[in-house]
């Protein structure tokens, strides 16, 4: 069987799917669904991205998930893959919403509008310039965590990408000044990332509150396509379950490689990354050489199917 998985935050360029856009009539039709939604003109961001309103968090989201859910329904309904025989489901962050819509387990609509509120608060849940983000490579998560809990480190991991990149989250002055002591400390490479703020860190908590009563008011739809959490890095097709674990989100760590070491402990071996780059593929391949993995990112992709 095959899982799919699905960009976040990052992966977003000028132009992404736009050859999609172009070439079929059910992408047009579905840009022009989410932006009758959003009240968004997002045919102009991607495609345009005038003022640079592509890399505010508050467009980018919505952006990125529109670009992943229209390939996806163009594949689908081109032939190109098979959702029947899908058992796992899963993105990065953002993704992992892209994911439950992908999955049918909620309305193009409902996600469309809760990515938009999730945008919106991650984009103001702070101060600007007070929070940040910074890329560790070299060290794995519990490396990383071992030298932030014995010196007393006010910052937090964010994203588990690889066994050699972590991305730590946190006050910016606070990232800034511990930025040789990790370099002294066998982090080979230290990269303050262009972010609003400390995303899936203690400082989206009160948004992250926010965003769970609507996420407790989404219509779940049941059926058996597993969607593996960004929280857990465990995976459940039950609605309760995806629901509790969804609200956890946005202020604790995207377990990304451990949910890849699960799908290569049950013997998984194929996956397909849907959306804007080739971000999760990339790191994929640094977690597992286990993988078949294919990336659909632009039409002449698809001879990859």
């Amino acid at each position: 069987m095959t899982s799919f998985v699905f960009p976040g935050q990052g992966s977003q360029y000028t132009g992404m799917c736009k050859d999609f856009y172009d070439n079929f009539k059910i992408g047009r039709r579905i840009i022009e669904e989410i932006e009758d939604h959003t009240k968004i003109n997002l045919s102009s961001i991607i495609f345009k991205n005038e003022n640079n309103l592509l890399d505010q968090t508050n467009y980018t989201q919505i952006c990125i998930f529109s670009c992943s859910y229209m390939i996806f329904q163009t594949l689908l309904t081109e032939g190109k893959i098979n959702i029947d025989q899908t058992k796992f489901m899963f993105g990065h962050s953002l993704g992992e919403y892209t994911a439950l819509a992908c999955s049918n387990k909620i309305s193009l609509k409902d996600c469309s509008l809760i990515l938009k509120k999730r945008g919106e608060l991650m984009n103001s849940s702070v101060q600007p310039n007070t929070t940040g983000m910074a890329a560790l490579i070299g060290l794995s998560a519990d490396k990383v965590e071992k030298i932030i809990k014995e010196n007393k480190i006010d910052l937090e991991i964010a994203n588990d990408n690889s066994q050699l990149q972590v991305v730590i989250s946190g006050d910016i002055f606070e990232l800034e000044n511990k930025k040789n002591f990790f370099l002294e400390n066998s982090v080979k490479k230290f990269v303050m990332l262009n972010v609003s703020a400390a995303f899936h860190s203690k400082y989206m908590k009160d948004a992250e509150n926010i965003l769970s009563i609507d996420i407790e008011k989404l219509h779940f739809n049941e059926n058996k396509i597993n969607i593996i959490s960004n929280y857990s890095a465990s995976p459940s097709y039950e609605s309760l379950d995806i629901k509790k674990l969804l609200k956890k989100q946005m202020s604790n760590r995207v377990r990304w490689t451990e949910s890849i070491k699960f799908l290569e402990s049950i013997g998984e071996n194929s996956i397909i990354e849907i959306g804007p780059n080739k971000i999760l593929s990339g790191l994929i391949k640094r977690i597992s050489n286990s993988f078949d993995i294919k990336t659909i990112t632009n039409i002449s992709d698809i001879e990859k199917l």
